[in-house]
């Protein structure tokens, strides 16, 4: 019996969204002052170097460290899922393998940062004369695109599914 071949090579791209993520994260450390907005974009963008120990939008930051483990645990939870589905993904059926890599690069980029430094190193931060939305990362943009995907993606999937009957 012929396998049919599977997504998992779409991993390729949870790589390289983890190295991209890892090599800016190592760039900001070496170049960028703490807490100190560099404009890259007057009015709109700028480089802002801060640390979150909690999740999206600092959520749990102040929970006294246990946080770190189950981000971490759950982090390597979804990704374990994800890489599941997967390996029964058809290869070119993109619009699956495409979100779910980029959710998975997010999130292993993330937890690297969990693990050496305790914390997960933000640094583009977007604002509107006096309205700033907080600092992220390439990884965090990764997991915003692939659940973004998913979630499109799955919709349109399903109302294709729902017209055919």
């Amino acid at each position: 019996m012929q396998q049919r071949p599977n997504a998992l090579p779409w991993l390729l791209v949870s790589a390289a969204v983890i190295g991209l993520d890892q090599l800016s994260k190592a760039w900001v450390l070496a170049r960028l002052p703490e807490y100190q907005a560099v404009p890259v974009i007057d009015g709109f963008w700028n480089w802002y170097r801060s640390y979150n120990t909690g999740a999206a939008f600092s959520f749990l930051s102040e929970a006294g460290g246990w946080q770190k483990w189950v981000f971490t645990a759950l982090a390597f939870g979804v990704s374990a899922l994800l890489a599941f589905w997967l390996s029964r993904t058809p290869r070119h059926d993109w619009r699956t393998a495409l979100p779910f890599a980029l959710v998975i690069g997010g999130a292993v980029g993330n937890v690297i940062d969990r693990l050496r430094h305790g914390h997960v190193v933000d640094f583009i931060q977007w604002y509107w004369r006096d309205h700033a939305w907080p600092a992220f990362n390439i990884a965090d943009s990764a997991i915003v695109c692939g659940a973004i995907g998913i979630a499109l993606f799955g919709l349109l999937h399903g109302k294709k599914a729902g017209n055919a009957r």
